[in-house]
């Protein structure tokens, strides 16, 4: 059964991984947000097409058993191995072909944008993530680290639809229009 608040929007917040995905349902209107659920999907050490079926299989479960409107997925900038590049990459088509086929619109979001978003700063620490995420959602503790990543995407997408859509500056008073 699905948890009923006065918020409008249902988004599921992803953090890819090849061993770990943190995943977080949060409730949002824009500005104010409350945590569903949230957690880790650990897949261990069996070979990697299982590891990708049981991603798939569990964020599909988590689509079906949420209903989540949208789903904010971390994108992967750059990774020095290449061969765990590949293994996200694969990670995060396992995640995003289970958001899709259930129906949910899927959001792309950089760590950056998503640190900016939380902490104020695109350089945060993983700590000051943490941190933030426990202020922003009234949480009683820390969650972890790929839990809070999830929760932060999750919370970075919320504050990205309740930003009011800007006007251009004027080039001159000539050209101002209220």
């Amino acid at each position: 059964m699905i948890p009923a608040t006065n918020l409008r929007h249902r988004i599921l917040g992803i953090d890819p991984g090849s061993r770990n995905t943190g995943f977080a349902v949060i409730d949002s209107d824009g500005r104010h947000s409350v945590r569903i659920t949230s957690g880790c999907i650990r897949v261990g050490d069996q070979p990697w097409p299982g590891r990708l079926g049981l991603i798939f299989d569990r964020i599909a479960a988590i689509v079906a058993e949420y209903q989540p409107h949208e789903m904010a997925v971390e994108q992967l900038i750059f990774a020095r191995d290449p061969t765990a590049a590949l293994k996200i990459g694969q990670a995060r088509g396992a995640v995003l072909c289970a958001g899709l086929k259930g129906g949910v619109t899927v959001h792309e979001y950089s760590p950056k944008s998503v640190k900016l978003a939380v902490v104020g700063t695109g350089g945060a620490e993983k700590s000051q993530v943490q941190h933030m995420v426990r202020v922003l959602l009234s949480l009683s503790e820390t969650p972890g680290e790929d839990e809070a990543d999830a929760l932060a995407i999750a919370l970075c997408h919320a504050h990205s639809m309740g930003l009011p859509t800007r006007k251009r500056a004027a080039a001159s008073w000539r050209d101002w229009r209220p």
